[in-house]
């Protein structure tokens, strides 16, 4: 072994060159792949049939075809579509298309077991929140799929570093060629390809590292709970950023709420047989009964977060919710109306990425429903009206179940709802709330 020209190596132009297109070519691979990735598995996970045919294709085929066919094929392409031979041609980009269009399918997988990850409960929540598809994935589910796929995406980054030495197969000078060149001329393999492999550890330790970084910034779970801060001088009474909470009952007042005869059936077995129950505004129903009765299921009808077989919902005397001859139909303004109908989870369902003040004003801030300072006036009123003003800045795992509770209440009364949905109310709370 010849350490003196080992050493020699590291100072080598030709061989940091190389190590420079590695390092750009890994990088826009991972995110280039990430964002197709994500993209790919969204549809895999649609409930359109043909999209998700089309992704799941995609998937197999991929992982099916080896990458050192793929480079070869793209590479040559130009020679059936001449138009790409501008592009193509180069041995960079016709690396990169194929190691982007096979990484994609390894990635979309990745994510999707991400998906699959994030608790049903929290698309519930963002649906309770009025909150639309888009800005659930965006808001609730992705930022949590992301940080659960995290370490299997850096995983794959390394393999990424380690897949673009199949990319000198059409001449793009990387690491491996260039050590493949060097010991051609003086025959001194194993010296030159130990500095190759030195030169690819280099590579995935400083990304390992970042990665790491970036895992530790992502994972609540690290973070020290905060100290109480000051926040007397925020908090604004509630009169003067919302309607009154409280109301008189009047018994002559119309119904805001109506059920009449919803039928609901989990294959043989009937849950809700023709249900009819009549809510006026200020009042005040509670549905008691044994687990499995069918209370949640019911009042998971009113939002449409549970669909019926049968029946009809009128909210504020306007068809709401409506099942009849095997057909299931929402009120045309349903989107925009639902968040008059606030929702407090039996567990919780708080978003365990956001703060608990950042839970409280989610809400409001997406629907815009006031300005940034009445948001934050309102939210922190209502962490102080269930006695979690202190809370305000600690994250759902810090808080003990009384707590979570109480933090998704106020979550609920910050959208000023006309109606409030509660699944077992007092499971966690203190007699004294």
């Amino acid at each position: 072994m010849d350490w003196r020209y080992v050493v020699t190596l590291f100072g080598n132009r030709d061989l940091w060159l190389a190590t420079g297109t590695v390092v750009i070519l890994s990088i826009s691979t991972w995110g280039l792949g990430n964002v197709l990735g994500l993209l790919v598995a969204l549809a895999k996970n649609t409930t359109i049939a043909p999209l998700r045919a089309a992704a799941s294709i995609y998937v197999w085929f991929f992982r099916s075809l080896p990458l050192l066919v793929l480079l070869i094929f793209v590479y040559n392409l130009p020679q059936l579509v001449p138009q790409l031979s501008g592009v193509l041609s180069e041995p960079f980009w016709a690396g990169l298309v194929a190691m982007v269009v096979s990484e994609t399918a390894y990635i979309a997988e990745i994510h999707r077991g991400g998906l699959l990850g994030v608790p049903q409960g929290q698309h519930e929540a963002g649906r309770a929140l009025g909150i639309r598809y888009i800005g659930r994935l965006r808001l609730i589910v992705v930022p949590q799929a992301l940080r659960i796929a995290l370490p299997s995406l850096a995983n794959e980054f390394i393999t990424i570093v380690k897949l673009t030495s199949l990319v000198s197969v059409i001449s793009l000078a990387e690491i491996l060629l260039v050590g493949q060149r060097l010991y051609t001329r003086n025959f001194k393999v194993i010296d030159t390809l130990l500095a190759v492999a030195v030169y690819y550890v280099l590579i995935v330790s400083v990304f390992s590292l970042l990665i790491h970084f970036l895992e530790r910034r992502l994972d609540v779970s690290l973070r020290k709970t905060p100290a109480p801060r000051p926040t007397d001088d925020k908090v604004v009474p509630l009169g003067r950023t919302e309607r009154p909470l409280r109301r008189s009952i009047d018994a002559t007042a119309e119904p805001i709420l109506e059920i009449v005869e919803v039928t609901k059936s989990f294959g043989h077995r009937r849950v809700l047989d023709r249900v009819s129950l009549e809510v006026r505004r200020g009042e005040v129903v509670s549905i008691i009964g044994p687990s499995g009765s069918g209370k949640t299921t019911l009042i998971r009808t009113i939002n449409a977060l549970q669909n019926v077989d049968e029946g009809t919902i009128l909210f504020d005397r306007e068809p709401w919710v409506e099942a009849k001859g095997g057909s299931y139909r929402l009120a045309p303004h349903f989107n925009e109306r639902v968040t008059a109908i606030g929702m407090v989870f039996q567990s919780f369902n708080l978003f365990p990425h956001l703060s608990v003040l950042d839970n409280v004003r989610l809400g409001p801030r997406y629907h815009r429903s006031g300005s940034r300072q009445n948001i934050e006036a309102t939210a922190l009123a209502m962490l102080d009206k269930v006695g979690m003003l202190d809370h305000a800045h600690k994250f759902p795992f810090q808080l003990s179940g009384g707590q979570q509770q109480r933090a998704a209440i106020a979550r609920a009364l910050a959208m000023q709802p006309d109606i409030m949905l509660f699944d077992e109310p007092t499971s966690a709370l203190d007699p004294d709330w």
